[in-house]
């Protein structure tokens, strides 16, 4: 499977969680399944973590980094693109494995939620 971001999210933003999600609802079903999936950010411009914590970071929740590594490629994107997902992925891996820190970054999180 091939998705050419800029057409499924109509932008040139990959910025908000909700433009995330629409990709995570394509691919999950397709990388859960083993099969590989191309990711092609021709035409974005800006990035921002949201969307990568929903489009990809949420995969690991199910998903072994291994795998996810192999199956998902992602193409014709800008180096801070790039740079973006690996520290998503690296964030995502964390709190999905290790619950000490998922506890303490959700009071973290929670905490900021009733400040706001």
């Amino acid at each position: 499977m091939r998705i050419v971001v800029r057409d499924l999210i109509g932008f040139d933003d990959a910025i908000t969680a909700e433009d995330g999600q629409k990709v995570y609802d394509l691919i999950y079903p397709e990388l859960s399944a083993g099969k590989p999936v191309q990711l092609d950010f021709a035409g974005i411009e800006a990035f921002a973590s949201p969307f990568f914590n929903a489009a990809i970071g949420q995969l690991l929740r199910d998903l072994e980094p291994d795998d996810l590594n192999r199956l998902l490629k992602v193409e014709n994107i800008r180096p801070v693109g790039d740079q973006t997902i690996r520290l998503v992925i690296k964030n995502a891996y964390r709190y999905f494995r290790d619950p000490g820190y998922r506890k303490a970054l959700d009071e973290v999180l929670e905490t900021m939620s009733e400040g706001a």
